[in-house]
């Protein structure tokens, strides 16, 4: 995979983040100080770029028993998770997520969990397609930065741009995931 391709894919995972940190900023009634956004930004970037890494290491270690079919199961895990991602984002429930929520510790470490837990089978799908321990350091930096980002964007942008925008930004990250999936799969099947 190139490095224009790991960003897409940090770019792809980011998305929930995204929805739930601008759903916390339209629920917020006056500003956050700057400790707290970093807190916020902080929490969501570890846990996703954490668990991205924790799931290539998964990967890795399994990843020789499953060397003739890992295209196909990259596949479906980064299908799966971009079709939950478009049916998540084009359905007519909001997350009810508030400002105390994201201030509370417990429950900004279960967001944080929540809104990563993909991470974990791209992590997966990094291994199987033999990703370097450079480009996997790389792309958890990416992940890390593009996370933190865009919890920065949904919480400062939240209260201006509306409560619409949020589950449009899930179908395009699960479009993301998808695209990144078939190139997989078909880099394997014409290798």
């Amino acid at each position: 995979m190139s490095y224009i391709e790991l960003f897409l894919l940090a770019a792809g995972l980011c998305f929930d983040t995204f929805a739930v940190s601008l759903t916390g900023g339209i629920c917020t009634r006056g500003s956050l100080c700057v400790r707290q956004i970093l807190k916020i930004i902080l929490c969501f970037a570890f846990f996703q770029a954490g668990l991205s890494f924790a799931g290539w290491l998964l990967g890795y270690s399994v990843s020789d028993y499953i060397s003739k079919v890992d295209h196909w199961v990259a596949f479906v895990l980064l299908g799966y998770i971009g079709a939950k991602m478009i049916v998540e984002g084009c359905s007519k429930e909001e997350e009810a997520v508030s400002k105390s929520s994201l201030l509370n510790p417990r429950q900004l470490v279960l967001l944080s969990i929540a809104t990563s837990i993909d991470a974990v089978a791209v992590g997966i799908s990094l291994a199987l397609v033999k990703l370097s321990f450079l480009k996997v350091g790389v792309c958890t930096g990416m992940v890390f930065a593009c996370t933190a980002l865009a919890s920065l964007a949904g919480l400062l942008g939240g209260r201006r741009l509306g409560s619409g925008i949020g589950k449009k930004s899930e179908i395009l990250g699960g479009v993301i995931l998808i695209a990144i999936g078939i190139k997989i799969l078909i880099e394997h099947l014409t290798a």
